[in-house]
This record gives C-alpha cells, sequence and structure tokens, in this order.
C-alpha cells in the first residue's frame, strides 16, 4: 500500500473513533441530564404538594413536616395564581428578590418587578407548570433547572473543546517535532551522499585523465562524453553537499538559465516530446543554479511521465508588475491530475508510478519554498489534457519595467 495512502486511512479512523467519542460522550451526558431533570421534576411535584398540604391542613405536626419538606427543594421556583400575580418563590437570587422603597424611612419591601418577570418567562419557556388547587383557586407552580443541572448540560461541550484544544496542540508540538527529525534525517542522508559520492568521482577523473594521456585521446568523442557524465555526477553531488545549508543566491536571468537547462535536458528524452520556451528574457531573481537545476529536473521529468505516447511540454517565463514577481509555467500534455491531489502530488511518498519514490515534487517544494523564497503550486489541471506548474520568485531587478 502507498505510504501516503495509508497515512491518510489512519487519518480518517481516528477521526472517525474521535468522532464515536464526541457522540458517546454528548449522548450519556444527555441521558444523566434526563435522568436528573426527571428527578428534579419529582421533588418539584412535591414540593408543590407540600406547598397545598401547607395552606389547606390544620394538623401542626403535619405543617411541620410539610414545611420541612417545602425547604428540602433546590430547584428554583415561582408560585402564581390565575391571574398570573406572584404568590411565592424559592431559590431565586437574594440580592433581587426584594428591594427597598424609594420613600426615606420606610420599612416595606417588595418583590422587584423586572426580575421577576425575566425569571418566570425564563422558567415557562424550560418547563410546563405544575397546577395546584388551593384553597378552591387555581395556583400555578413554575421551576427551571438547577445550577447543577444546568452546568451538567454545558459539561461536555467544554469538555470536547478542552480536550480538542489540547489534541490540536498536542499534535502540533509533535508533528514539528517529526518535522524537525524528518529534516535531519534528509540532511544526514544528503550530506552523507554526497560524501559517498566524491572519492568515486576524483577516482573517475583522474582516470579520464590518465586515458587522455595514455593513448593521446584529448579529442576523443568518447572521452568527452565519459567527462561530461563526470561533471553531471559532480553537479548530483554538490546538490546533494548543499540540503540543509542555506545556499547562496545570486542573481540571474531566468529565462537564461531554464533556457540552459531544457536544451540539456531535452536531448536526453524521447524524440516524440517537444519543448518550447517562450517569455521575458530580462527578469532576474536570486538563484543558486545547481539547485534550480535541480528543481526544473523534477519538473520537467513529472512532465515527460505523464505524457504517454507524442506530446509537448511548454515553458513560459512572465511576471507581475504589482507583486515584483516572476512567474515559471510548465505546461505538459500529460494525462493530468485531479483536483483533489493537487496539493497531495507534494506530499513525500506519493507516487502514481509502480518504481516512483515520490520525492522528486516534495524535494522541488523544499528547495524553492526553503532555499529560494518561492512557491510552487498546481496553477491548472485537467484529466487527458494536462497539467500546468507554477513556479514563483522575487524579481530582483530594479528595473520594474522589465516586467511584461
Amino acid at each position: 500500500m502507498n505510504p501516503y495512502q495509508q497515512k491518510k486511512r489512519w487519518k480518517y479512523f481516528l477521526l472517525a473513533f474521535a468522532v464515536v467519542i464526541a457522540f458517546g460522550s454528548l449522548f450519556y451526558t444527555r441521558y444523566l441530564v434526563k435522568n436528573i431533570a426527571r428527578s428534579e421534576r419529582t421533588r418539584a411535584q412535591v414540593w408543590a404538594m407540600s406547598m397545598r398540604q401547607l395552606f389547606n391542613s390544620d394538623d401542626n405536626d403535619f405543617l411541620q413536616f410539610t414545611t420541612g419538606v417545602r425547604d428540602s427543594l433546590t430547584v428554583p421556583a415561582i408560585v402564581v395564581d390565575s391571574k398570573g400575580d406572584f404568590l411565592y418563590s424559592r431559590g431565586l437570587d437574594t440580592t433581587k428578590v426584594f428591594v427597598k422603597l424609594q420613600a426615606e424611612g420606610s420599612k416595606t419591601k417588595k418583590y422587584d418587578p423586572e426580575y421577576f418577570k425575566s425569571e418566570l418567562d425564563y422558567m415557562k419557556r424550560q418547563h410546563a407548570p405544575i397546577k395546584l388547587l388551593v384553597l378552591g383557586e387555581h395556583w400555578l407552580v413554575y421551576y427551571k433547572d438547577s445550577p447543577l443541572l444546568q452546568q451538567l448540560r454545558l459539561f461536555p461541550y467544554v469538555q470536547l473543546t478542552v480536550i480538542a484544544i489540547f489534541l490540536l496542540m498536542a499534535y502540533t508540538a509533535f508533528s514539528s517535532s517529526r518535522k524537525s527529525e524528518q529534516d535531519q534525517v534528509w540532511v544526514g542522508l544528503a550530506k552523507e551522499t554526497a560524501h559517498q559520492l566524491g572519492t568515486p568521482i576524483s577516482s573517475l577523473m583522474a582516470w579520464i585523465e590518465l586515458m587522455k594521456e595514455r593513448f593521446n585521446a584529448e579529442g576523443d568523442t568518447l572521452i568527452a562524453e565519459m567527462e561530461n557524465d563526470v561533471q553531471r555526477l559532480e553537479i548530483v553531488a554538490d546538490r546533494f553537499s548543499k540540503i540543509g545549508s542555506k545556499p547562496v543566491l545570486e542573481e540571474h536571468s531566468v529565462y537564461a538559465v531554464v533556457k540552459d537547462f531544457v536544451d540539456y535536458f531535452k536531448v536526453r528524452v524521447s524524440k516524440n516530446i517537444s519543448f518550447e520556451m517562450t517569455g521575458n528574457p530580462h527578469l532576474k531573481a536570486g538563484l543558486n543554479i545547481p539547485l534550480f537545476d535541480w528543481v526544473l529536473e523534477n519538473l520537467l521529468k513529472n512532465a515527460v511521465n505523464a505524457i504517454e505516447g507524442k506530446g509537448s511540454i511548454h515553458i513560459e517565463i512572465g511576471g507581475n508588475k504589482v507583486k515584483n514577481q516572476v512567474f515559471i509555467d510548465v505546461t505538459d500534455t500529460g494525462k493530468g491530475i485531479q483536483r483533489s491531489k493537487f496539493d497531495t502530488v507534494f506530499q513525500p511518498g506519493y507516487t502514481t508510478r509502480k518504481r516512483g519514490w515520490g520525492l522528486g515534487l516534495s524535494l522541488t517544494k523544499r528547495m524553492i519554498e526553503n532555499y529560494h523564497n518561492g512557491q510552487i503550486f498546481v496553477k491548472d489541471s485537467e484529466i487527458g489534457k494536462g497539467t500546468t506548474f507554477r513556479i514563483i520568485l522575487k524579481n530582483t531587478r530594479n528595473d520594474r519595467q522589465a516586467i511584461s
């Protein structure tokens, strides 16, 4: 199985598992809330009946018992008569239940009508009233959830939010740590590869010089091709040696650098694939030639592999005056990329080829973004018609008129 696909499946599995936990927590909390709400309803009914007995009974002992039952209610409640006038309350804010009259020296107290109105409206929305028949008159008992029940309703959302924040922080920390470890592995592997290549390359160069002297083959074409291949190996070793260190960027004509590499590359691929270059030759950007050639090589190889049979590759150099940017668009007539895979193609290990490693575009993205301070992305693609990759670099030429 493709490592990226396996990683993606694990993400979906963990996401599904997290959703199950969240819904399980919400369902169980809702179950508890329902049971507690039923219990509070029962206590409110008992309290309402105790109120009725308190007014209807003449037995002093029973009245004491009834008073004890009434005072045991923990949920806030308001009792009103059939006209909606306030009669009694329980469990409300004691600082707002009574207010002193403004008349100086008056000791009379009354309830705050605005506070009671808002509380009564809230209770009416929460629960149906409990009806009582007291002294031949119908009373209504309204109540609301206790503070404990209200907190319990909110608890799962607070809990899941805290867990989500914790997991996000943990994921960010571990992801950053893992990326740092991967970078160290990349750098170590690249530098070790460059070091290992150094000795045989030096040896090959010495052998070529010895062959020239012994066989007097200074102008021999075979020897010249061997030299070209050895020089190519030197370039590869130099690329690997620059991984992990900040390369020196020098100002170059983007068009000239791209053209030089395209001229080198196109003679080494099938003649069924044609190459075309257009654009502004005056645009300049800070480039590290060995690494940038590696970027172009990966993009052009990717384009060649996408073309089945005959096709063409078009490279266009353009710019943006407003943002002072240089664009490099590489367009092929290959099989195309699904829109959902535009970001995925840059993931390490992702490949559609049976023998591919899925590292080319990942390295390309790293070299453009980390070393050239630019951007690379899939600008456009259509299945069966082709794909366009775009590289964005900063234009270093002071004369912005160079940008067309």
